[in-house]
Formats: structure tokens, sequence, C-alpha cells
């Protein structure tokens, strides 16, 4: 491999750009190639990060042989599509969350992952996160005592039109698997799988979901509620609390400045937390970190934790009724 890991990033939204933006903050990374549907689309980004080569299709993308590893931003419909097509490309993936729409397809390309002996990698950056994995080292070493429950929430205020991506069924839309995915990781990363999980809905016009709230129980005590919508404000924070003290991140849990440590009998410590540019680098420094060490998964953001992770979701659009165009029975 290159002194440097030559990326390529397939897709040219926000994301991309917010990630593109931060990787080239990186020594050690080289964006070399972007990949869209169209010719303008791909010279356009490419133009605005002075990437050197611009593809009108993924298939080029994927076939360039200076591209070590694919940064996959599409919106959630069309992750797998993309992540398979590099992966068959002998590509490494790092691929946007929700790492597919189901379970079924989060399989896959685990399987083909495996097979082909690549990275591959859902892009939680949450997991990655110096905040994250600050707050997952108190609780593990027991600093607030036995955890007894976790509370987080995601909402935005929208409001987004009928054909807005959000709203989109087709793209996989509504309010879990954008923004349900973090509190789910969050409650996840803490309490591991739930033995219950209880969910309710309401609904848009075009059958996706517009606010969720789920409760996950667990048979050793603990329990999680979580909440997430596209019609209100919220704080945006994560509480987890234990029987000795509580630990809380936000607002913007996913990418918190600080973290308030409250234990019993004490004075509430701030722990500062520093963050380069957006916060979406930590996500590539892992990547590169395993791909030099030549390993095929993050112990960070393990193929097993996307797995439940995108069984829970699954579990949560059953019970609420949310499903999409073209999938297989969830």
């Amino acid at each position: 491999m290159a002194e440097k890991i030559r990326w390529g990033v397939l897709a040219t939204g926000g994301i991309a750009a917010t990630f593109t933006t931060d990787l080239l903050t990186l020594p050690d990374a080289e964006v070399v190639a972007v990949g869209s549907r169209t010719p303008a689309g791909a010279q356009a980004f490419a133009d605005r990060f002075g990437i050197p080569r611009a593809y009108g299709s993924w298939q080029e993308l994927a076939d360039d042989p200076e591209v070590d590893i694919v940064y996959v931003a599409t919106p959630h419909n069309a992750h797998f599509a993309a992540a398979e097509l590099c992966l068959r490309a002998g590509k490494h993936v790092l691929c946007e969350k929700p790492f597919t729409i189901n379970l079924a397809e989060t399989l896959t390309l685990i399987d083909l992952a495996r097979e082909r002996e690549l990275f591959l990698m859902e892009a939680m950056w949450m997991r990655t996160n110096p905040a994250m994995r600050r707050m997952l080292e108190i609780v593990n070493e027991g600093q607030i005592g036995e955890i007894k429950s976790v509370h987080a929430d995601f909402h935005i205020p929208g409001p987004f039109a009928p054909e807005h991506r959000m709203r989109d069924p087709k793209l996989g839309g509504g309010a879990l698997l954008d923004l349900g995915v973090y509190p789910v990781t969050f409650a996840h990363a803490v309490l591991g799988m739930p033995d219950a999980v209880t969910s309710w809905a309401a609904m848009t016009p075009e059958g996706v979901d517009e606010t969720t709230g789920m409760v996950f129980g667990y048979d050793y005590g603990a329990v999680a509620a979580l909440t997430c919508g596209m019609t209100s404000v919220s704080p945006v924070n994560a509480l987890v609390s234990g029987t000795t003290g509580h630990v809380e991140l936000g607002p913007l849990f996913f990418r918190p400045d600080a973290i308030r440590l409250h234990r019993a009998g004490e004075q509430t410590q701030v722990i500062d937390v520093p963050y380069a540019g957006n916060g979406m680098g930590h996500e590539a420094v892992e990547a590169m970190r395993c791909l030099r060490e030549g390993l095929t998964e993050s112990p960070l953001v393990t193929w097993q934790d996307s797995i439940e992770v995108m069984t829970l979701l699954d579990r949560v659009r059953a019970q609420i009724g949310v499903s999409y165009p073209g999938e297989e029975h969830v």
C-alpha cells in the first residue's frame, strides 16, 4: 500500500462534502478520485476539493487502480449497491450509516468482505469520536456503578417537503434510519442487545415514520428510552444512569464538546473533548489504521455491532409498519 492511503469518494452530497473536508486535513490521506451518477456532478465536486479524477459512474471509480478505499456517501437505499460494487472490484469500503436498508443487505456485504478479505466498516462516526470512546471507558470502569438506564433523543424540526429524501420511501426515508440510528447505536454501545423491544411511531402520508419512540428492556434490569423525529426541536442529548452517578453527553450527543460526569456526593466533572474540523476525520483515521494493520474490520465498529444495530432497526420497523419499495419482507 502507498505511503498515503488513497481515497475515492462515491457520491457528492452534503455528507460527502463534510467528510472530504475533514479527510483533506489528514496528512496520511489523499483523495484521488470521486464518482457520481453524472460526469458534471463528479467534476463539480472534484473542482471544489481539488480532486484529480472525476468519474461519471460508480463503476469507473471502483475500477480505478489507484484507489485503495472508497467512502460510500449515497442515500440509504443505495448503500448496498454501491458498497457491493466496490467490494467486487477489490476495494476496501467505508460505508455511511445506516449500513444498509435492512439486515439481509448488511449480512450480504459482510459475507462478501469476508470472502474477499477486504476491509469493510460502517461509517458510524459517533463510535470513533473521542467523547464516545471516553464515555464508554467511564462506564466500563464502573465510575457510575451498575448501569440502569440510557436516554437519548435526536429530533430535527424540518419541515421537509414530500419529495425530500427524509420523506421518500424510495430513498429509505423516515426518522428512524436517518436519525434514530444514533440513539439506537448509543444504547447498543452501552447496554448491548436488549431482551425486549417496544416501539411506536407517527407516520407521514408517504408511509415513513415522522416521530418514533423506542423502549429497550434488558433482563438484568436496565432500560433504554429512545426517540427520534423530524418535526420538533430537541436537545439531542444522551444520558447514561448508574447506581452511583450518571454521565451526560450533549447537546449533539454524537459530537459533544464535553462530557458531564455526575457522581453522588461530588461536584459535576466537565471533561472537555477536543475535535478537529467537523469531527468526521476520526472514522477515517480508524479505517486507515485498520488498513495498515491488515484488519478487515474495526474493533471500534465491528461487523457484529453493525449486524446487531441493523437487527434492532429491522425489529422497530416491523413494529411501526415501515417498509420500502422492492425490499424483501423484514
